[in-house]
């Protein structure tokens, strides 16, 4: 493929991801988004592959035909509540991807780049292998977070900030040598050595976040990888990876701020891998009591003698795939003239608008679907808010506890409405392990089991 066409193709596909980007901002034009980032992707890589710089077919399909498979298998198979660690483990494979390219780019790198042009593209290697290295590692260990397999606590090694701030500095002085002693041997070296320490930053990173912040996790993972892309451009000399890592990286970023903001946490406390770590400056509060537990009639009764009803769904409806049984409860309510919408916390689930994403999938109306923001002042004025399966996003504690792992975390006020119905299958706490004043509170009523299950009730006691 000639130069110039090649040039266009590109431009063409960056102009795409840009559309799509504007259109996954809002739920009515999401669709229409992903569906421009797909056309945008086949176009890049259809023209990477006919560019001239790709000669070894046989070897680029040997490894495409495999990652497809792959791919397509992950992707029919994948629940929704896997989602967050997917995302994860994607982002990891990124991160290695350029890992891969620093290597390759410094080993055979233009014979002709020599001055201050060699030195230039010596540090986007570098900071593409540390970049890359980073968010590889992170990306591993928030996936094995999310999945279970490691602890959610956030790990405390004493002096922790000062370790990573010892990595840093190591890192960079191995960078300086690095772009003065560039001679092969040497330089794999010290490329060796900082891909390790790279990644002993992010695994220490990672491992200092507390399970209740890996929403804002993954979104950081997410800006992470967008630069680590963009690194993997600038060494390859691809402009449309170069803007296209750009576009993950600021967005990723602009998400994680407005998490971290939606939190009341700090930015710069997650880049060093401290948030949500903070504590207060004593033990968090512990609350006993008698609970009011309720059965799914009387919760019938309740919601179709309300005239307004709030629902905040958490990852526990995801875990049960209710949301499917819950939208038809809620078409049956505002069959009876009640008014029900639904109230969204910037974290609820674990992964950014997860909730969001479960309830376009039930074709639930976008318009009854609003932020924490937009009507959190409305919970005093509502008869009855139904919790499903959502636990640290409701928690008075993050209001009246300053010890608390999640004080000063804005959160749903459900219990300043006339009566609170949370389902949950027993009296567990939360992904941040903290207790819940809310179930001990007079009107809070416990529906205890399977949310699909007692929702299916609802809606059976709904149709007589």
């Amino acid at each position: 493929m000639h130069e110039s066409l090649v040039i266009i193709a590109y431009l063409v596909a960056a102009v795409l991801f840009i559309l799509s980007l504007g259109g996954l901002s809002k739920q009515t034009t999401a669709g229409r988004g992903n569906l421009m980032g797909m056309i945008g992707m086949g176009l890049a890589l259809l023209t990477a592959v006919l560019s001239d710089q790709v000669a070894l077919y046989s070897w680029l399909i040997a490894a495409m035909i495999p990652a497809a498979i792959i791919g397509a298998v992950f992707a029919a198979r994948v629940q929704m509540t896997q989602m967050p660690q997917l995302v994860a483990l994607l982002h990891s494979f990124v991160g290695a991807a350029a890992v891969l390219v620093g290597f390759a780019s410094f080993v055979d790198h233009d014979p002709e780049l020599v001055g201050s042009e060699l030195s230039v593209h010596l540090i986007e290697i570098f900071i593409g292998i540390g970049v890359g290295s980073i968010t590889f590692t992170g990306s591993i260990i928030a996936c094995l977070k999310l999945n279970g397999n490691l602890s959610g606590t956030p790990l405390m090694l004493p002096a922790r900030h000062l370790l990573n701030l010892i990595i840093l500095g190591a890192t960079a002085a191995l960078g300086a040598w690095f772009v003065i002693d560039h001679e092969l041997s040497t330089g794999i070296t010290i490329l060796i050595i900082a891909t390790v320490l790279t990644g002993i930053l992010g695994i220490h990173m990672v491992m200092a976040i507390g399970g209740a912040d890996m929403p804002v996790v993954v979104s950081m993972l997410n800006s992470y990888s967008g630069w680590a892309a963009a690194a993997a451009g600038f060494m390859l000399g691809n402009d449309l990876l170069i803007i296209t890592g750009a576009l993950v990286g600021s967005s990723g970023a602009i998400l994680s701020y407005i998490m971290c903001k939606g939190m009341n946490r700090s930015f710069i406390s997650v880049i060093l891998g401290g948030f949500g770590t903070d504590g207060g400056g004593g033990p968090a509060a512990t609350y006993d009591g008698d609970v009011i537990p309720i059965e799914a009639d009387a919760t019938t009764e309740l919601l179709e003698n309300a005239k307004r009803v709030v629902i905040i769904p958490g990852y526990g409806m995801a875990v049960a795939q209710a949301q499917h049984a819950l939208a038809e409860v809620v078409r049956k309510l505002v069959a009876k003239g009640i008014e029900v919408r639904f109230a969204i916390h910037p974290v609820a689930g674990r992964l950014p608008g997860h909730m969001n994403v479960l309830l376009a999938e039930a074709n639930v109306p976008y318009d009854i679907v609003l932020e924490m923001d937009e009507i959190n002042d409305d919970l005093p004025d509502t008869d009855v808010a139904l919790v499903i399966g959502a636990n640290d996003i409701v928690n008075p504690s993050a209001e009246t506890d300053p010890n608390s792992p999640i004080a000063g975390m804005p959160v749903l006020q459900v219990w300043k409405s006339g009566q609170a119905i949370v389902m949950k299958r027993g009296m567990a706490s939360g992904y941040a392990g903290v207790d819940n004043p809310l179930f001990f509170n007079e009107n809070t009523a416990m529906l205890f089991g399977d949310a699909k299950d007692n929702i299916d009730k609802i809606n059976a006691a709904l149709q007589s």
